[in-house]
C-alpha cells in the first residue's frame, strides 16, 4: 500500500541495489558499486523521509480513542443525592437547579474605575461593543448579549451572554475577545466570576482601612476600591495586605498586581490560620491608646475567602462531576474555622470580617458560621446585609442540614461511630448553644497568643486544663464536658438566616456563600485558645488529595486571580525582642530564600534625585524609600510605599521581621547603564510615574498628537525626525538622562503645573540619548496608548509589530 503511493517503491530499490552488487567487477566494477550503493543510501533516505509512515499501535489506539472520545458525563448520583438531602433549595425547583449546573458559565468581567481610561472604555462598551453584538449575535445569544450586572455599583461589572469557551470559539466575537485579553493585560478590566465579585462589596471599605486579604484572592478589587476613592494627586490613607501561603502562588498574584500599579499593598507569605501580629505590648491597655504608633497589627477589614471544595463552580469546572464526594467538605471544615477565628483575632473591635466560599455545602459553610458565632460568644455578631445589594438575588443561610460519612447521614455528633469521632466532629453539626453556656472559667482580657499568633491545636493540655474552652469533642481534661447541641437536635438557634446563598438558577451565575461579621469586643482567652491538634480527613483521602482539592477548586473559581493552597510552610515567628533592632535589621533577612526589605538611606543618591527632576517637597521621599537589594548602597529598584505601608514596615522590624513580605510598594525608581554622561545615577519608572508626575517641574517636554504617535510607535526617534521642529530643539537641548514627554492636546495654553496635575494627562518615561529621544514603555502599554491617541484624534498610526525603529534614524 505504501509503494502504490510512492514513485518508487521500495522493492525495487532493494532489487536495484543488488544487482549492483552482483554486477561489480574489477576497480571499475567496485566504483560503480559505490556509486550505486550510494545512490541507493540517497533513494532509501528520501523515502523514508517523504513516503507516509504507520502510526505505531499504541498512537493508533489513541487516535480510534479520539474518534470515539465523548464529553463526560455532567452527572453525579452522590453529588444529587447529598444536596436533594440536604435541601439546598425546594423540591419543585430542584429540575431547574441541575440543569443550570449542567450549561457552561456566562462569561464576565469587572471594569476599574480607577484606570487612566476608564471612560474610554466605558464608552466603547456601550456605544460600540453593545450594538455590534447585539446585530451580530442576538439570534444565537439573545437580545442582551452584554449587559450591565444590576446589582454592581456605578455599572462596573459586565455579563455576557457566552461562555469563555464560547467567546474563544466564535468568529464573530473576535474582535471583542481580542478587546478583552489587552484591556486585561494592561489592567483596565479583570475577567473574573460574577458571584466571586461579591463578598468585597459587603466590606464597606473606607478611604483609611486596612484591609486584610486573607487567602488573598480579592486584592486587585480591593485595591481598586481604595484607590478609587482617594483625593486626585493624593496616595490613598488605606491599603491592602494580602496572604498568600504558598510562594508559587504568591508570584502570580504579584505578577497580577503590578498592572495595579499601587504603593499601598503588602504580599506577605504565611499560613492563614498563623498570620502573625506583630506585637509589641505585653500590656494590652497600650495596644488600645489613641494617637500613639501602631503597638499591634489590627485590621479594620478582613476578607476571608477560605479554600474549599468548590463544587459551586461546578458549571466551569465539569471536572467536578466526576471527582466530587461529601468528604471532601469534611476535610476542609476545621481549616476554614481555624482561619476565620485567626481573622476574628486580627480584625479592630467595631471592624466588619466577610467569610465566603465557592462551596454550596452547609459543612464549609453554616457550620463554620456557627462555630465562629459559638466560641466568640458576644464578641461578634452575624450581621444582615440583605438590603446593601438589594438586587442581588439570594436565598438564605440554612438553620438544619446533616452530616455524610461514608455514606452515612448523621443529624447529631452522637450518632457517629465512636472511631469517626475525631473525623466527624461536632462542630459540622446545627449547634444551639453559645460558649457561654458551658463554660465554668473564664478571664476577662484577650490572650496574648506570641508573635506567631496561633490558635492551631498547638497548645498542651497542661496549659489550658484551668480554663474551660468550647473545644467541640476534643477533650480538654478529664472532669471537664464539652459543650454540644441535645442529641435530638437538628435545627441551630443562631440568627444563620443572615448568611447568603448565591443559587446559580436564581440569575445564570455560580453557587456562592457569604456571610458578614462585625466585632463588638475584644475576644477572650477561652474563646481562642484550642487545646490537641487534631487532623480531620477521611481515611480514603490523603492530606495532599484534599489539597489538590482545594488548589483545583480555587483556581476554577477565578482564572485571573487564584485562591490560597493548603501547603504548610513550617516556619516559625522570633519572640519580639528589645533594643534597637531597626539598624541590625537593615542588613539582612530572616526568612530564608526571601530578599530583604530595606529603607532605602542613602541621602546622596536622593537629593540628586529630587535634584534632578526638580521633584516638590510636598512629595516626600525619605522613609519612603526601599529597595530589595541586599546592598541597598547599589540598589537597582526603588520602591515607594505610602504612609501607612511605611507604619507597618517599621512595626514589622521592631517585632523581629514576623512579617514574611513578598511584595511591597510601587516600583518609582531604575538604576540605568547609559554611558551619555547623565549625572543621575536613576532613571523614572514606568509604573510610578502617573504618581510622581504631578510633583515634578523639570525633565518635561510637551509633544503633539503625530509627534507622541511617532514615538511610540517608532520607539527611537531622531531630534531631526520629529514634526514639529521645536519639540525636536527642545529635546535636544536637553543634557542626556531621563525625561518624561506629556501629550499635549489641541492647543491648549495650560500651564505645565495644571497639566501634570490632571489626572486624564497622558504621559511616558523617555531617555535623552547623544541624538535620539527613546520611549521607555513596555508593548502592552504602547499597544494601549497608540489605540487611545489614534480614536482620539483620528489619527492613523502602524500596529505595534510593524515597527521598525530604523526607519527613523
Amino acid at each position: 500500500m505504501i509503494a502504490s503511493r510512492t514513485p518508487v517503491s521500495l522493492h525495487s530499490l532493494l532489487v536495484a541495489g543488488g544487482h549492483g552488487k552482483r554486477c561489480v567487477a574489477g576497480a571499475g566494477g567496485r566504483k560503480r558499486g559505490r556509486v550505486q550503493r550510494r545512490h541507493l543510501t540517497q533513494a532509501l533516505e528520501s523515502f523514508w523521509r517523504h513516503a507516509p509512515r504507520p502510526a505505531p499501535p499504541a498512537a493508533a489506539a489513541r487516535g480510534e480513542a479520539n474518534r470515539s472520545w465523548q464529553p463526560p458525563p455532567l452527572e453525579n448520583p452522590a453529588f444529587e443525592e447529598y444536596y436533594k438531602e440536604q435541601r439546598i433549595v425546594r423540591e419543585e425547583e430542584w429540575d431547574d437547579f441541575i440543569s443550570v449546573l449542567r450549561k457552561p458559565l456566562p462569561a464576565t468581567f469587572r471594569i476599574n474605575a480607577s484606570s487612566q481610561f476608564f471612560k474610554d472604555i466605558c464608552s466603547k462598551l456601550e456605544n460600540d461593543f453593545k450594538r455590534y453584538l447585539e446585530s451580530e449575535v442576538s439570534d444565537e445569544y439573545g437580545e442582551d448579549a452584554i449587559r450591565p450586572l444590576p446589582w454592581y455599583p456605578g455599572n462596573l461589572a459586565w455579563h455576557l451572554n457566552f461562555s469563555r469557551k464560547q467567546l474563544r470559539k466564535n468568529q464573530a466575537l473576535e474582535s471583542f475577545h481580542e478587546f478583552l485579553k489587552h484591556e486585561s493585560e494592561v489592567g483596565n478590566i479583570t475577567r473574573q466570576e460574577a458571584v466571586s465579585m461579591v463578598p468585597p462589596l459587603f466590606l464597606n471599605i473606607q478611604p483609611d482601612h486596612h484591609v486584610l486579604d486573607t487567602p488573598g484572592s480579592k486584592t486587585f478589587q480591593l485595591l481598586e476600591m481604595i484607590h478609587q476613592s482617594k483625593e486626585p494627586g493624593l496616595l490613598p490613607r488605606a491599603l491592602v495586605v494580602a496572604n498568600d501561603v504558598n510562594a508559587q502562588r504568591c508570584d502570580l498574584l504579584i505578577h497580577n498586581m503590578k498592572r495595579m500599579c499601587t504603593a499601598n499593598l503588602i504580599v506577605t507569605n504565611h499560613e492563614a490560620q498563623n498570620f502573625p501580629d506583630c506585637r509589641i505590648a505585653n500590656d494590652l491597655s497600650e495596644i488600645y491608646k489613641k494617637d500613639c504608633k501602631p503597638q499591634r497589627l489590627e485590621f479594620d477589614r478582613v476578607l476571608c475567602d477560605v479554600p474549599c471544595s468548590g463544587d459551586g463552580t461546578i458549571r466551569k469546572g465539569h471536572d467536578m462531576w466526576r471527582k466530587w464526594n461529601s468528604g471532601m467538605g469534611n476535610g476542609l471544615h476545621l481549616l476554614q474555622v481555624d482561619i476565620s477565628m485567626r481573622g476574628i483575632a486580627l480584625l479592630k473591635v467595631g471592624g466588619r470580617m466577610v467569610y465566603s466560599t465557592c462551596s454550596m455545602n452547609p459543612v464549609e459553610n453554616e457550620a463554620v458560621i456557627a462555630e465562629l458565632l459559638r466560641r466568640s460568644g458576644n464578641s461578634v455578631e452575624l450581621l444582615d446585609v440583605s438590603n446593601e445589594l438589594p438586587e442581588l438575588v439570594h436565598r438564605p443561610g440554612l438553620s438544619t442540614w446533616k452530616v455524610q460519612d461514608k455514606g452515612s447521614w448523621f443529624q447529631n455528633h452522637d450518632d457517629v461511630p465512636c472511631d469517626r469521632k475525631n473525623v466527624i466532629l461536632p462542630s459540622m453539626f446545627p449547634s444551639n448553644k453559645s460558649i457561654q453556656e458551658g463554660q465554668s472559667v473564664c478571664d476577662d482580657i484577650e490572650v496574648n497568643t506570641g508573635s506567631n499568633g496561633s490558635f492551631s491545636r498547638n497548645f498542651s493540655i497542661e496549659k489550658t486544663n484551668k480554663v474551660y474552652c468550647d473545644t467541640d469533642g476534643i477533650s480538654n481534661s478529664n472532669t471537664t464536658k464539652h459543650s454540644d447541641s441535645t442529641p435530638n437536635s437538628t435545627s441551630s438557634n443562631f440568627p444563620l438566616h443572615r448568611c447568603m446563598r448565591i443559587v446559580p438558577h436564581d440569575q445564570d451565575s455560580g453557587a456562592f456563600f457569604i456571610a458578614v461579621l462585625h466585632k463588638l469586643s475584644p475576644l477572650h482567652e477561652c474563646q481562642m485558645v484550642e487545646v490537641t491538634k487534631t487532623e480531620v480527613l477521611d481515611d480514603d483521602e490523603s492530606l495532599e488529595e484534599q489539597k489538590k482539592i482545594s488548589i483545583d477548586a480555587h483556581t476554577s473559581e477565578d482564572s485571573n486571580l487564584t485562591e490560597v493552597a493548603l501547603v504548610t510552610d513550617d516556619v516559625k515567628n522570633d519572640q519580639a525582642e528589645s533594643g534597637n533592632r531597626m539598624n541590625k535589621l537593615q542588613d539582612q533577612c530572616k526568612w530564608k530564600g526571601v530578599d530583604p526589605v530595606l529603607f532605602f538611606r542613602d541621602l546622596t543618591v536622593i537629593k540628586s534625585i529630587v535634584s534632578f527632576f526638580a521633584i516638590n517637597i510636598s512629595f516626600p521621599l525619605e522613609g519612603h524609600l526601599v529597595t530589595r537589594s541586599a546592598d541597598p548602597n547599589n540598589a537597582r529598584r526603588i520602591y515607594y510605599v505610602s504612609k501607612s505601608v511605611q507604619e507597618i514596615l517599621q512595626l514589622n522590624v521592631e517585632v523581629g521581621e514576623q512579617l514574611k513580605i513578598a511584595s511591597l510598594g510601587l516600583k518609582m525608581f531604575e538604576t540605568h547603564r547609559s554611558k551619555d554622561g547623565c549625572p543621575c545615577a536613576y532613571r523614572l519608572s514606568y509604573e510610578g510615574l502617573p504618581l510622581l508626575l504631578p510633583y515634578i517641574s523639570k525633565r518635561i517636554l510637551c509633544a503633539s498628537p503625530n509627534d507622541f504617535l511617532r514615538l511610540l510607535q517608532y520607539r527611537t526617534v531622531n531630534f531631526a525626525h520629529f514634526i514639529n521642529a521645536r519639540f525636536g530643539e527642545e529635546a535636544a537641548s536637553l543634557i542626556p538622562g531621563c525625561c518624561v514627554v506629556i501629550l499635549r492636546e489641541g492647543h491648549q495654553n495650560l500651564d505645565l503645573g495644571s497639566i501634570t496635575m490632571d489626572p486624564t494627562t497622558i504621559a511616558i518615561v523617555c531617555w535623552r540619548g547623544k541624538a535620539t529621544l527613546n520611549a521607555m514603555v513596555s508593548p502592552p502599554d504602547r499597544k494601549e496608548l497608540l489605540e487611545r491617541i489614534t480614536q482620539r484624534f483620528g489619527l492613523k498610526a502602524l500596529r505595534v509589530e510593524e515597527e521598525n525603529p530604523r526607519r527613523q534614524n
